[in-house]
């Protein structure tokens, strides 16, 4: 089955905590501390590869956890870091913030790798927290959080030419005569479901990657029929080969316009994109004559006749295909920005950075200390020792969090929170 969308949970590894640890010999009464620092937490990475061709794997794993960093250790050592996760898609898929559908990453070259999830960096050990003032520090720091993400991952049909066409047009059959592809044929609309791909090869050795799409019906762009799956495999390739029935009753002039309708109301400038035209079926004088009503209405559009049972008309139309794609450049679905990080802010955005914490009032006498950096910050502190719990209250007065309890009125005795923490107000 062709998978082309999938939702996935990341979770980047956490980093270690530091150790709080002092040197312990015989004849060494008063060693230093030797607390190390704890691992940074593994990262997860995204990579473009043609070793999978769909997102199927993603329908049973749905969560990736990246290694944890180990917690740092007595007599100077260091955690291990946690080992990256790297994780292996198609060539062509897109990555989305799912919660904002913000696009994060469009994996479009083998090889392309992007950072998706960062590890935590790992706390400090007391050793890092001498000084020439205080020689025996009891504080360390914990690990930070590993980076969550909720993402949508989507697959876009990375080809050369797309057969675009109505149901039952003759596409798969003119891919199964120009290409080594095997794709389902029948006489019935919507014989085609899923995108089917093959490789043409010119008698002059050019080749190229050609896609039979499955059929578009009139409202495709509202998402009638299979509409907005078609056009969405559309967006990546180079050239639209344009699939008119010139044998049936169906009127090709009015299905061009119906197809070119369809792909300018469904943007992504699909109708600037370079289009070939192709009369499929051509072998009876009823055609004949509506290739010269279709000349008629349209002069400057050239139509290539072709008849897949006969394999007429077959070699001009792959040349054709061929010279037309050597003077088209690669199509970019959305132009990102250059550096390839998970966080891409806009100028406006970082002037409105939000504040470090804000105070929100839980009822009479108690409120709450909220904010992404302060909780951030907050749980870095190993709060085991006092030395620790000073620091924290320490922290918490620097950043401005006195003043705004006072601004607000509060009084002697009111509680104050801070995730799990808890402490009086006492001016």
């Amino acid at each position: 089955m062709f998978i082309d969308k999938a939702n996935v949970e990341l979770q980047a590894g956490d980093g270690g905590n530091g150790m709080i640890s002092f040197r312990r010999e015989k004849y060494v009464p008063f060693g230093g501390p030797n607390g190390g620092n704890g691992g940074r937490g593994g990262s997860i990475y995204f990579r473009a590869t043609t070793n999978v061709s769909t997102l199927s794997n993603f329908r049973f794993n749905k969560v990736l956890k990246a290694e944890n960093g180990v917690n740092g250790g007595s007599k100077n050592s260091f955690g291990r870091k946690g080992e990256d996760l790297i994780v292996e898609v198609p060539v062509g898929t897109l990555v989305y913030l799912t919660d904002t559908n913000k696009l994060l990453a469009d994996l479009d070259e083998v090889g392309k790798e992007v950072l998706l999830a960062k590890g935590g960096r790992g706390g400090r050990g007391n050793a890092a927290f001498r000084t020439s003032t205080r020689k025996a520090p009891r504080i360390a720091e914990n690990g930070e959080k590993g980076e969550k993400h909720r993402l949508t991952l989507e697959l876009k049909l990375l080809a050369d030419v797309g057969f675009v066409g109505m149901p039952n047009v003759g596409k798969s059959t003119l891919l199964s005569v120009i290409s080594n592809a095997k794709p389902e044929i029948a006489d019935y609309p919507f014989t085609t479901l899923t995108p089917q791909l093959g490789v043409t090869i010119t008698k002059d050795r050019r080749s190229f990657v050609v896609a039979d799409l499955p059929g578009l019906i009139e409202g495709a762009s509202q998402g009638k029929g299979l509409g907005i799956q078609f056009l969405q495999h559309i967006e990546r390739c180079r050239l639209l080969a344009l699939v008119l029935d010139f044998e049936s009753d169906s009127d090709p002039v009015k299905d061009y316009e119906l197809l070119q309708d369809e792909l300018k109301a469904y943007s992504y400038h699909l109708i600037e994109r370079a289009q070939i035209v192709i009369a499929t079926k051509f072998e009876t004088e009823h055609s004949k004559k509506k290739l010269a009503k279709f000349n008629k209405k349209y002069p400057d559009i050239k139509v290539y006749p072709i008849s897949s049972l006969l394999h007429e008309g077959i070699d001009e139309l792959v040349y054709a295909l061929a010279d037309q794609l050597e003077k088209i450049p690669p199509v970019s679905f959305i132009p990102l920005e250059e550096e390839e990080t998970y966080k891409i802010y806009k100028a406006s955005e970082m002037e409105k950075e939000e504040p470090i914490f804000k105070v929100i009032r839980l009822s009479e006498h108690e409120y709450r200390i909220v904010g992404e950096k302060v909780v951030a910050q907050y749980h870095r502190f190993n709060l085991s020792t006092d030395e620790a719990l000073l620091s924290l209250l320490k922290f918490l007065r620097n950043i401005g969090v006195d003043d705004e309890l006072e601004r607000l009125g509060l009084e002697d005795g009111d509680r104050v929170f801070l995730e799990d923490f808890e402490f009086e107000y006492i001016r």
